[in-house]
């Protein structure tokens, strides 16, 4: 059973990552109208619970690619 931590983590990192991504895409995007933040709240809601699927996935793939770059820097004294 995965501790709680490895439950609450990707859930978090997923919550800053939307968070910063969809204003910065929202704004580049629309720039500032006066609904912006309505705009910006709309795709935060929406991306977040995508981002944190995505990050149940990713974290174990980037956990092993890690493995495998590192190892391969240290055969390499690197």
């Amino acid at each position: 059973m995965p501790s709680k931590a490895a439950i609450i983590q990707p859930i978090l990192m997923a919550a800053v990552m939307a968070f910063l991504m969809t204003a910065l895409i929202t704004w580049l995007n629309l720039g500032f109208p006066p609904d912006y933040l309505r705009k910006w709240l709309t795709a935060f809601v929406i991306a977040w619970p995508a981002a944190a699927v995505a990050a149940y996935i990713a974290i174990p793939i980037a956990k092993r690619l890690t493995g495998r770059i590192v190892g391969f820097l240290e055969a390499r004294g690197l």
